[in-house]
Formats: C-alpha cells, sequence, structure tokens
C-alpha cells in the first residue's frame, strides 16, 4: 500500500473468553505518513478503549510482530510478551523479536488483501483481525476531510467495554456510595489484580 491512502477493516473477533459472530468492527481510513502506532491508538478509539495501558501489538503472516519496544513495559499485564506470568521464573525477553513500531509506516508493511492480526491487552486478549481493502483511496470524497490521524469511518455490531462493565460503579475501587458520584483517580484495578498490572503507562507515548 505505499503511498496514498487505504481503508483497512477490522474486525473485533474475541476478547476476554467471548467470540463475536458476526464480529463488530470498523473501516480505517489510513494515510501514507501513518504509523503503526497512529493505527493502534485510532484502532483503540473507534472501539470505545479508554484506558490504553496495556501492551498491544499487530502481527503478519510472515511471522513478523511490530509493537512498543523496551523494558518500560515489562509487567504491564501481568505478562510477558510470550504470555508467561511475571514473577514466575522472570520476564524473560519482553521483546522477544518485537520490531518497534513508533516509526513504521502502516503503509510499508500492510499489503492489499493480506489478512493481518492487531492484539490489544495480554489478559483480555482482544483479537482483531484486520485486512486492507481495495486500492488507494480519496479521504476528501470518503470522510469530508483529511484527518491528521486515521480515522474509522464507517462501523457496525455492538462495542463492548474492555473490562466488561456495563455500569459505571461496577468493580471501579473508588467510593461511589457516600459520595454520590464517581471520584477522580485513574484506571480501576480489577479484583486480585496487582497495582502494578494496573498503572496508567501508555506504550505509545512518546
Amino acid at each position: 500500500m505505499a503511498n496514498g491512502w487505504f481503508v483497512v477493516k477490522v474486525d473485533l473477533e474475541s476478547g476476554m473468553g467471548l467470540e463475536f459472530d458476526p464480529p463488530p468492527g470498523r473501516l480505517m481510513l489510513v494515510g501514507p505518513d501513518h504509523t503503526l502506532t497512529d493505527l493502534a491508538v485510532a484502532i483503540d478509539l473507534a472501539l470505545a478503549r479508554w484506558d490504553p495501558s496495556h501492551l498491544h501489538e499487530f502481527r503478519f503472516q510472515d511471522g513478523r510482530r511490530f509493537g512498543p519496544v523496551g523494558p518500560e513495559f515489562d509487567g504491564l499485564d501481568g505478562q510477558d510478551r510470550r504470555g508467561d506470568s511475571v514473577g514466575k521464573g522472570g520476564a524473560g525477553d519482553l521483546d522477544d523479536g518485537l520490531i518497534d513500531y513508533k516509526t513504521v509506516t502502516a503503509a510499508s508493511v500492510i499489503r492489499q488483501g493480506e489478512p493481518f492480526e492487531y492484539v490489544f491487552d495480554r489478559r483480555a486478549n482482544w483479537r482483531h483481525q484486520c485486512v486492507a481493502l481495495g486500492g488507494r483511496v480519496d479521504p476528501m470524497e470518503l470522510a469530508g476531510i483529511v484527518p491528521r490521524p486515521p480515522v474509522a469511518v464507517w462501523g457496525w455490531g455492538q462495542i463492548p467495554d474492555q473490562y466488561g462493565r456495563t455500569r459505571a460503579d461496577e468493580d471501579l475501587g473508588v467510593e461511589t456510595q457516600e459520595r454520590g458520584a464517581v471520584t477522580a483517580g485513574g484506571p480501576a484495578k480489577r479484583r486480585g489484580s496487582s497495582s502494578k498490572a494496573n498503572r496508567r503507562v501508555d506504550p505509545r507515548a512518546k
């Protein structure tokens, strides 16, 4: 997809032990200068993820994997890149062959009609099947603007909350009954999880 704008179809196939049939999804408008970092952020926003502090990566059929690289991400989801629990024999090589995606343009690695996968959050294991559709497109004709980041231009299906919550006061880990409102203070902890696994560190932050 070198040069030009194109559309990526993203189907959310599974996550949190659930499989979605038919899968909800989005059509993402992607430009020639957008990086895989940009695309990851756009997918998560389009799928209503409000807590980006989780490991994630793109996986291609030739075995290449792209994502955030560095020791600062060790234990972010309580696991290393291979899914081994941190603290049980050590995290090992966190990057494990992962290619840093910050400077890799989406157009340089995505090929029309060739499926690839986006995985978000090691624990919840949100898996997305992705594929570039058709050829080049005109962003003005398709979206009416030339967007700075990639954007969703079409969507379908019901998007689940990334933690499976259905109410504002559900498992928030903050005082709500006495004050009558949700207080600020960052993301809620999952029951039985460590504070390290729930720290708000966006791997995409530059």
